[in-house]
């Protein structure tokens, strides 16, 4: 997959979710699980998300089990646990795997685009954060440690505010 554009990964349906819909939108893609250490940063993400949704923000949250277990629900556990806990209400998509022979492909295409530290291409642990800008380039790569908070200012500038 050479373009972001072209992807179309899976909705909590199943059903295919078309990044080309996504043209002229800033988007923060994460991958999530509910039993992390990381896991409050879902409050700080639809704090960015509601504040800036309207000016063209988007995130989309793929959860994953691959970092001790800790996304072992279905996809239905997931939803309603991240709406339940903290009013999530940006997308959250069907569960995939990050890394190995089984990561999902835009997983691959975010990986090949953006090396973590030091050179690093797989996810290291959940809540990993790729910024892509309105042109479907792959803008910047956040650990998890990066608060969510601290991607205000690249987002604005992202969007031109």
């Amino acid at each position: 997959m050479s373009n972001f554009y072209d992807l179309a990964p899976l909705d909590k349906a199943s059903k295919p979710f078309p990044f080309s819909e996504l043209k002229d939108k800033v988007v923060i893609i994460v991958n999530v699980a509910s039993k992390c250490g990381f896991t409050p940063q879902y409050t700080e993400l639809e704090e960015l998300y509601k504040k800036y949704k309207d000016q063209g923000l988007i995130i989309l949250g793929f959860p994953c089990n691959q970092f001790g277990r800790q996304e072992s629900g279905t996809n239905e556990e997931i939803q309603s646990f991240c709406q339940l806990n903290y009013g999530v209400s940006f997308p959250i998509l069907k569960k995939i795997d990050v890394n190995g022979n089984d990561a999902d492909e835009v997983y691959k295409f975010l990986k090949s685009q953006k090396s973590g530290l030091l050179g690093f291409k797989g996810i290291k642990w959940n809540f990993e954060k790729f910024i892509i800008d309105k042109n479907g380039e792959v803008f910047e790569r956040y650990s998890s440690l990066t608060k969510p908070s601290s991607l205000e200012e690249p987002i604005k500038k992202l969007l031109g505010l």
